[in-house]
């Protein structure tokens, strides 16, 4: 074997020596097997080398899914239904009970916020300390896990559906599929996602709906998005690797010429960043491909087999980031840095599902034991993640700024065009089809709820709308429910004279649900400040009952500072009513 082998390591990194270790997160709990399994095995390692476990947890049944990490924790999804959370210290957070089997995917947002589905399609948001903030009725369980887009925005895949939804659970647009779906919807690193049909072909799609279909020559096994940060948002324009099966590949979309690549015998897992793609063959190695180069850079060997594909793909998980590359399989991990040299494997017996590597180093990994298992394999960080959020959006859609106003269409905010363009922007957000409209609607809303001259930074290029009609299209721009028109939002309720109009910006803020960068709060804050010119008794209550939004869905540390506004609301100088929303509030906050 190569038990006693070494590699030369960058300084100041943390490795495991390159032997071959066991863990078990599971298993036969037997005394004289663990005292045997050195002499039955001579050339595994004692599991303290190996990186034996810092803590585990029992879970009350097996986890069957992949784990989700973020900012210092980690949650996963039980059998029978239970949704848990632990610190990355191995202290419970929270137990959420789902009332059914649920799906083995869950998905968190940066701010926390959990999103599962319960086997009869019953989709759910669960926030960062647990509590259950709306369900929806999918008709179908999941079947991969929910993406999200920029803004928040949801893309939820059903056997042969792909809708797309709000965070506040509003749905924007679906599509109905003709074929199942046979590859699991992965990002496509410009906002959208890409994914492929039992029936061979290939979709783009965007985070407005727009769709491009490619008939493929056979079903393929990985689907890669190859965007880079500065390439175009349209969906024409990005690139996309196909790894087949016979280890033949091709590259769908963009606008430069690639090379033909090498051929990869049986890829079950792959990564990409900046024009590579790190793959994880069948047997167990780890290779890193330049696409652009067409050439293999290094092939090494993980030491770990990897598990057969699943029905939705592959049952290898990849990580290619700024600390390296690894590669995640219920038979074990290993790491590997960008330049082939292997920092640490582990081999892992009785895991119950694939097991998830933090930004913290940590290992994590459910065991068909019932317990849950924490590893620490590396001391390195990653530095931009040390938050309690998680990392910002690569991007925008480009909602948060009105379009130049159209010189040629003076009567575009007149009473009848007014009516007309709402009842037709209402009509297509009850009935979900909002789809590639989003950006003409949003643009005019904006317009039309900042029109009083000098209320915020709009070209005053039409009449001023009247108040009743600002405020409805406030109402609307709420349950487009994008986070890139809550700098707009905040500022309509910092600077719009008409009390009305400040309540209705409160009011939609608070639909919205969330507030990522804290403008929001910071103007609800100094509104209530001793301060504060604020006075009229609708816009207090409005700013009650959006702060209690926010700090639903986002938890600590936003309930802290938000409470802090409530507490405001709720003391001496404010009327019964303004002091009863803010109690009713906090005490929501509490339960």
């Amino acid at each position: 074997m190569y038990a006693n082998q070494e590699r030369k390591v960058q300084p100041g990194v943390f490795r495991i020596p390159k032997t071959l270790g066991i863990l078990k997160p599971s298993s036969i709990p037997c005394i004289t097997f663990s005292i045997l399994l050195p002499f039955l095995f001579p050339w595994t390692i004692h599991p303290q080398a190996a990186g034996k476990s810092i803590w585990k947890q029992p879970l009350g049944g097996q986890v069957i899914g992949l784990p989700s990490v973020q900012a210092g924790s980690v949650a996963v999804v039980c059998e029978g239904g239970a949704l848990k959370a632990y610190s990355r210290q191995g202290n419970s957070l929270w137990n959420y009970a789902a009332g059914g089997k649920l799906s083995p995917f869950i998905t968190r947002s940066r701010e926390g916020m959990n999103y599962v589905c319960r086997t009869n399609g019953r989709f759910i948001a669960v926030n960062r300390i647990g509590q259950e903030l709306w369900q929806l009725d999918l008709g179908e369980p999941l079947v991969g896990p929910v993406l999200l887009g920029w803004d928040g925005r949801l893309f939820v895949p059903t056997n042969k559906k792909i809708s797309c939804y709000t965070t506040a659970g509003n749905l924007l647009w679906d599509k109905n599929l003709e074929s199942p779906i046979v590859i699991s919807p992965r990002e496509d690193k410009r906002g959208g996602i890409v994914t492929a049909l039992d029936n061979g072909k290939l979709l783009q799609i965007d985070g407005f709906g727009k769709t491009i279909v490619t008939q493929l020559s056979q079903t393929p096994a990985i689907l890669l998005s190859l965007a880079q940060p500065e390439d175009p948002i349209s969906g024409k324009e990005i690139p996309i690797l196909i790894l087949y099966k016979d280890g033949t590949s091709e590259i769908i979309g963009g606008t430069q010429e690639y090379p033909s690549l090498p051929a990869l015998a049986h890829p079950v897992g792959a990564a990409s960043r900046n024009g590579k793609a790190a793959v994880t063959l069948k047997d167990g190695q780890v290779l890193l491909l330049s696409v652009t180069g067409g050439e293999i850079l290094w092939t090494e060997r993980s030491a770990i087999i990897p598990d057969e594909p699943g029905e939705m793909g592959n049952e290898t998980a990849m990580i290619y980031d700024d600390r390296g590359i690894y590669m995640l399989s219920k038979s074990g991990a290993a790491g590997f840095t960008e330049q082939g040299q292997r920092l640490w494997y582990i081999r892992i017996l009785g895991a119950a599902a694939i097991p998830i590597f933090s930004e913290e180093g940590l290992l994590y990994s459910g065991g068909s034991d019932w317990n849950l298992y924490a590893y620490r394999l590396e001391n390195r960080i990653l530095p931009r993640y040390q938050s309690l959020y998680g990392p910002p959006p690569a991007g925008a859609y480009g909602l948060g700024t009105p379009f130049p106003p159209r010189q040629d269409y003076t009567n575009r905010f007149s009473e009848t065009e007014l009516r007309f363009r709402f009842t037709r922007i209402d009509r297509a957000l009850r009935e979900g089809q909002v789809g590639e409209h989003e950006k003409e609607f949003t643009a005019y809303l904006m317009e039309a709820a900042a029109s009083v001259r000098n209320s915020i930074r709009v070209s005053q290029t039409n009449p001023p709308v009247q108040i009743r009609q600002r405020i409805e299209a406030t109402r609307l721009l709420s349950y487009l429910g994008s986070k890139e028109i809550i700098p707009f939002l905040a500022d309509l309720f910092s600077h719009d004279p008409d009390p009305l109009v400040k309540a209705a910006a409160a009011e939609a803020i608070g639909r919205i649900g969330f507030d990522p960068d804290g403008l929001a709060l910071e103007a609800f804050s100094l509104a209530v400040s001793p301060s504060g010119k604020i006075k009229d008794e609708q816009v207090l209550i409005a700013i009650a009952a959006a702060v209690g939004s926010l700090c639903r869905f986002s938890g600590p540390p936003v309930s802290g500072a938000g409470t802090a506004v409530l507490i405001a609301l709720a003391g001496t100088g404010k009327s019964v009513r303004v002091r009863n929303r803010a109690l009713e509030e906090i005490k929501s906050l509490q339960q």
